[in-house]
């Protein structure tokens, strides 16, 4: 049965629900035949099988409660709590089915002493699960924020928290290729983090600053956390705060928690993360976290990759120029970076640059991504190697691109990459 020892209460706005209604609550409609639980269980040899065929007997029990067919759910959530034990939801739905077999049930999670939010959190679980099985995403399409990514960028990890679900792909050859998707859980009061100890998680790109091992951390984090930049230096100008904004696991009594359950991390069980942990490198690889993806086909994502690579582009060409109006036409009267305003800007690469004899600037391992949540605003990350007739210097460069009221895209802010 379900162990709710030691779990913090997780508070949501739900509905009362009858077990009648269970399909209703399941969001149930046509589906395709349930798979024998034994098949799936036999091919559940790894921690990427756990998490696949775990998720895939829980639906084929959704899919037999659907057909009416309650023994054969029943048999499938036995074998999967023998399986997996630590996987609460499904606990708590073969306890419903046994306890139909003798008495009648009138709200889904029938658990004496289980609290009302706890059993609403187990419930949405199951739902954000159900509605990711029956419309999964079009694995040939590409979020339509992923414009570039950089040679050393080997994979790239896209949150849609409105579906609960995280996105790994692969860079094959500069094309994002989605490789593998994981049932994700996010902060209590859902995403948009603005200020500390709002419980919410951030919205936007971040990148991945390390890893820090399990042995340095309390149980809660499960088999380790990578920490992301969050507050990154747009975050920074609108004034947001807040700090320890990681991926982790899960505690090691429990398989998965429900979809807002934590205080703005993103969490995947300890079995995901394992996978997840050899896909990413400390520097590199991007996070990008939204509250839904507008998916694009691959020959919509190459129209629009050239377009905004040719922002970029005109930007270094007119730098190289040495013509100071050409290139200050690429910054917005909002700007700040490197210590500098629009103003102070200005005036300083007027004085400077037509001293130079020769401007060459150099881009390479460039990545672009459109921001989540904001109004045409892209990010861009390149390492620069700057070289005139006085002066040198290479370094890792990103700067922030939006689109304005005439219609024309300008630096807003641009500083060495954290």
């Amino acid at each position: 049965m379900v162990d709710y020892a030691g779990e913090n209460a997780i508070i949501y706005t739900v509905m009362t629900i009858s077990f009648r209604s269970l399909l209703l609550v399941l969001y149930i409609s046509s589906v395709s035949l349930p798979v024998n639980a034994g098949d799936l269980l036999s091919k559940a040899t790894s921690d990427q099988g756990l998490s696949t065929y775990s998720e895939s007997l829980l639906m084929n029990a959704v899919e037999h409660i659907k057909d009416s067919d309650i023994e054969q759910a029943i048999k499938d959530l036995q074998h999967l709590i023998e399986f997996n034990p630590d996987f609460k939801a499904a606990q708590l739905m073969y306890a419903d089915l046994m306890l139909a077999r003798t008495q009648g049930i009138t709200d889904f999670g029938n658990i004496p002493n289980a609290s009302f939010e706890r059993i609403s959190a187990l419930r949405d679980e199951v739902q954000a699960r159900w509605k990711y099985h029956k419309l999964p995403v079009d694995k040939n399409k590409i979020p339509s924020s992923l414009i570039q990514l950089a040679s050393k960028q080997d994979h790239v990890i896209v949150v849609d928290s409105s579906r609960s679900r995280l996105f790994l792909f692969n860079n094959q050859n500069g094309v994002p290729t989605l490789i593998k998707d994981f049932y994700v859980t996010i902060g209590k009061n859902g995403a948009g983090k603005y200020i500390e100890g709002d419980q919410k998680t951030p919205v936007g790109v971040y990148f991945v600053t390390g890893f820090i091992n399990p042995d340095e951390l309390p149980d809660l984090y499960g088999d380790g956390a990578f920490p992301i930049n969050y507050p990154n230096a747009w975050d920074q100008r609108h004034g947001r705060t807040g700090y320890g904004i990681w991926l982790h696991g899960t505690p090691s009594t429990t398989y998965s928690r429900p979809p807002r359950d934590s205080n703005g991390c993103v969490i995947v069980s300890n079995q995901d993360l394992n996978v997840l942990s050899p896909f990413i490198t400390k520097g590199h690889t991007p996070v990008i976290i939204s509250d839904a993806i507008d998916w694009v086909t691959k020959q919509e994502w190459q129209k629009r990759s050239v377009e905004y690579e040719t922002f970029v582009e005109t930007w270094r060409q007119d730098w190289e120029s040495r013509d100071v109006n050409l290139y200050l036409r690429h910054y917005s009267k909002e700007y700040s970076g490197l210590g500098k305003d629009y103003d102070s800007w200005v005036e300083y690469k007027r004085r400077v640059n037509p001293s130079k004899k020769f401007i060459k600037v150099n881009l390479t391992d460039t990545s672009m991504f459109l921001y989540p949540g904001e109004e045409q605003l892209m990010v861009v990350t390149f390492v620069q190697d700057y070289a005139s007739d006085n002066f040198h210097r290479k370094f890792t460069k990103r700067q922030y691109w939006r689109m304005e009221d005439d219609g024309h895209w300008r630096i807003v802010y641009e500083g060495a990459a954290s």
